[in-house]
């Protein structure tokens, strides 16, 4: 079920011995391409097209009428309203933590203020599909909302007649956002950047999505904001010992692999009885599970169990693929954890599952895939948010900094650079 690769006693580089986790071959770029030019060009026409080649939804109505969004908020049981309001409180406060205020520096006659502005609009991208997705709506959109943005809209695939889901609109409810647009796809994104006769278009988008989705914001990333990590398929490592419960390590493998193919699910131990008993327990997991499917697909195409010599290989293993989720089920898994560099988000000890993360952590469960865990993080305020700054100096400042500004303007041949001092009576020393 798990691809094995036993690097026990090799002395070669690790590195050598994985495969690749780009996301390089076979992309669908022209195709991408095409649909945000048939968005362009033919509006809201063209995205009820798309929705039904793609989705196999006839709309009437693109947006979600207000009333629907109660209704469904009403509709759902009292439990999951509890589920949904305690996920919002903890992701509220967590964020609010994130928030830093107004800074200045005073030197000498200079002043440099630095203000952290929100834009004013925010587009957040909900999954559909194979399943609905509630949770992603608050881990977006009230990310959003506690940056300070003005107006937060929310696209999200239409499942056929029924449409968007009551979970999802219900979360929408308590998210508070301004719209919710019934369109998935490559499709809702270039609705987004560039906006149609119904939708107008926001500053920055965010949010997960399948490849279409995370190639489309590339394309559009020099119209509006997109977060530097490539939010696509589910990733997960598990570093285990011979301390790990098997049946633990296996139902958090399947966990990432249950959203379906594309994703990763990887296994690094020390010890081969583990890796024995998870293979065993994944087997009879699987049987038992009402998304067998999906877990065996992505098991099939990125499972691997790779068996090591120590857990400072661990480490390296780590580093090189830059997981979206890293699980430690170890002895001292807190002092691994502070050694790792490239991970998404990092769950210690064996009561701490990525599904915490997922759903009631605090810290938005958007997290960078495919190897961008090296340059990005998770999403937070300051994904929303702008640093300006404003600049005061006094005569005697610009008297004792002008001559090095002058110095460097004319270094770089840029008389009027030089002027704007020479003119306020300053000279190069």
């Amino acid at each position: 079920m798990l691809k094995r690769i036993d690097l026990r006693g090799k002395s070669l580089d690790l590195a050598a011995f994985l495969p690749s986790s780009a996301q390089t071959q076979n992309l669908p770029i022209d195709q991408v391409r095409a649909i945000i030019d048939q968005v362009r060009t033919g509006g809201d026409e063209a995205l009820r097209d798309l929705t039904q080649k793609y989705d196999g939804t006839n709309l009437e109505e693109l947006e979600v009428n207000q009333e629907q969004i109660t209704d469904a908020y009403n509709s759902v049981s009292a439990g999951f309203r509890e589920a949904i309001a305690s996920s919002a409180e903890a992701i509220i406060k967590y964020q609010e933590t994130q928030l830093s205020g107004h800074k200045a520096l005073e030197d000498r006659g200079l002043s440099v203020e630095t203000f952290k502005k929100p834009v004013q609009s925010a587009g957040c991208y909900v999954p559909g599909g194979l399943a609905a997705y509630p949770s992603t709506l608050l881990m977006t959109a009230l990310v959003a909302r506690v940056a300070g943005v003005e107006r937060v809209v929310v696209t999200v695939p239409p499942s056929g007649k029924e449409g968007v889901s009551i979970e999802t609109l219900a979360a929408a409810h308590i998210a508070k956002v301004d719209a919710v647009y019934q369109i998935g796809g490559a499709q809702a994104i270039a609705a987004l950047a560039y906006g149609t006769e119904t939708i107008n278009p926001v500053d920055v988008i965010v949010g997960p999505g399948n490849i279409y989705v995370s190639l489309a914001k590339q394309e559009v990333s020099g119209k509006v904001g997109v977060p530097a990590s490539f939010a696509g398929p589910s990733e997960i490592m598990v570093i285990a010992d011979s301390t790990a419960k098997a049946r633990f390590v296996a139902v958090d493998l399947a966990v990432q692999a249950e959203h379906g193919p594309g994703g990763k699910s990887w296994l690094l131990t020390t010890d081969e009885n583990i890796a024995r008993e998870v293979e065993n327990e994944l087997e009879n997991l699987i049987k038992n599970s009402v998304r067998s499917e999906s877990i065996k697909a992505t098991f099939e195409s990125g499972g691997y169990c790779v068996l090591l010599d120590n857990l400072e290989n661990a480490i390296e293993i780590v580093d090189t693929i830059a997981p979206e989720h890293l699980q430690i089920m170890t002895e001292k898994a807190d002092d691994i954890a502070r050694k790792i560099s490239n991970a998404g988000a990092i769950f210690c000890g064996d009561w701490s599952p990525a599904s915490l993360g997922d759903y009631m952590a605090g810290p938005s469960h958007v997290l960078p895939t495919s190897g961008t865990a090296r340059f990005a993080g998770a999403l937070t305020v300051n994904d929303f948010m702008r640093d300006m700054h404003i600049v005061k100096s006094t005569r005697e400042a610009l008297q004792r900094l002008g001559p090095h500004i002058i110095n460097f303007a004319d270094a770089e041949g840029l008389q009027s650079h030089a002027d704007s001092v020479r003119l306020r009576g300053i000279d190069a020393e």
